[in-house]
């Protein structure tokens, strides 16, 4: 039955959104639980502020406890048992783990408290700039989805309906710089993969609240070295010579143009590369030198670059494709390509399909509209795919929607901060149920 609720109206205005919007009102608890989220506007915005003005930049280890220690307090305050699961053993700050919760589906929450921005970036607060931006370091990615997780968690136990679902919340301290070795950085996270039913993942996708991530491509590293054979240049291509490290290279970049890059949903790219007669290629800090002369044949080459593919299935036959062209040589070169795992591909399954189906649902009952699936061309790598298949059902890049992710440029759309909020907390509710 539809019925139509003033209040659902009143509260839908004031998120952004014109009456003439709303489609089916949702039932009492749910207008209850929007009128809250709501009410909290402000103080959801102060704790914007607050994290946004603390730099957490990963390796800034004193700033990530610290954003850290603001939330653990918020998860407290909600009646939470909270653990900060230290990082020395993994060359990190550390994670925070929050539970709560007896009965009902298993739902697991996840975010992270480190950004991209280095504690002596020139980017360091939040600056509103209007009712609907907010310029700061890691506004969007990801301190906003953070700040909607906790209050969609505050508008449920203040509407009476946090009880009817046990909650752990997982916020990791090293997202955008993974910790070294990466199963005990990563521990936390699939133990709660493990408990789970349900993973959301408060990301903000590609910036649009029209939009949500069942699917997101796993992202890994890999490392070319060619060696060639040194020699005067005018003896290029002659058969005791050969065509050079540098020619090599090209061939084999070449080649992965041309095998993959038709594939859909798979992307490659060479992000540095050094040639010469000596070269040096730094992994950590991706800074290289190289000697070499235009009259002598290159003898080394080092490329560095990432793949993301959409599933397992589409990573292995990129590798395999990959390596068989680098190991078809010119004369007298050789060259070697090194994997390493970084993210995991979450890739689409039913299960998520269906959290997907539910989030729109919610969204068209509160009259923001429908919801559809990102293109995962559009969207990073992010923690859910780590537990995306440890669960029935996963949804990510339901955080602060905005843009300009991981530049000075970053702007949250602070728009979209209580519908976010809102969609949020409903769809948990309906979960309980």
């Amino acid at each position: 039955m539809k019925i139509l609720f003033p209040l659902l109206l009143l509260a839908c205005a004031l998120l952004g959104f014109g009456a003439d919007a709303v489609g089916a009102p949702a039932d009492k608890v749910e207008a209850a639980i929007v009128q809250h989220v709501q009410r909290d506007h402000e103080r959801s915005l102060a704790l914007l502020k607050e994290t946004v003005d603390i730099n957490s930049g990963t390796m800034n280890f004193a700033g990530v406890r610290r954003v850290g220690a603001v939330f653990e307090r918020e998860f407290k305050a909600l009646g939470f048992t909270t653990q900060w699961i230290d990082g020395a053993g993994f060359h990190r700050a550390g994670h925070l783990v929050a539970s709560r919760g007896k009965r009902g589906p298993r739902i697991l929450l996840i975010g992270h408290l480190d950004t991209v921005f280095a504690e002596d970036s020139p980017f360091q607060s939040l600056q509103l700039s209007g009712p609907r931006a907010g310029s700061g370091p890691g506004s969007t990615d990801m301190k906003g989805g953070n700040v909607i997780m906790v209050h969609a968690l505050r508008a449920l136990r203040a509407s009476g309906q946090l009880d009817r679902i046990r909650v752990r919340v997982v916020l990791m301290g090293d997202e955008e710089n993974r910790g070294d070795p990466v199963p005990l950085a990563n521990r936390a996270l699939l133990t709660a993969g493990d408990w789970a039913d349900i993973a959301l993942g408060f990301e903000d996708g590609d910036g649009d609240p029209k939009t949500a991530a069942v699917s997101r491509r796993g992202s890994s590293d890999w490392r070319l070295e060619v060696t060639g054979k040194p020699a005067h240049s005018s003896q290029i291509f002659q058969p005791d010579v050969g065509d050079g490290a540098i020619f090599e290279a090209a061939r084999v970049m070449d080649g992965f143009r041309q095998a993959l890059s038709g594939v859909p949903n798979l992307t490659f790219s060479p992000g540095v590369i050094v040639g010469g007669t000596d070269t040096a290629l730094d992994p950590d800090s991706s800074r290289g030198t190289a000697f070499g002369k235009g009259n002598v044949i290159a003898r080394s080459v080092r490329v560095e670059g990432d793949l993301r593919a959409i599933s397992p299935a589409q990573l292995a036959m990129a590798r395999t494709t990959m390596l068989g062209i680098v190991g078809r040589h010119l004369p007298h070169t050789d060259a070697t390509l090194v994997f390493e795992d970084r993210y995991p591909p979450m890739a689409p399954t039913e299960g998520n399909a269906r959290l997907l189906a539910s989030y729109d649902a919610v969204s068209r009952d509160l009259g923001f509209g429908p919801v559809t699936a990102i293109n995962p061309r559009k969207a990073g790598a992010a923690d859910i795919s780590f537990v995306a298949d440890r669960v029935d059902m996963a949804l990510d890049g339901i955080g602060l929607m905005g843009s300009g992710g991981h530049t000075v440029d970053e702007v949250a759309d602070l728009g979209t901060l209580d519908s976010q909020t809102a969609r949020a907390a409903v769809l948990m509710y309906r979960l309980g149920k």
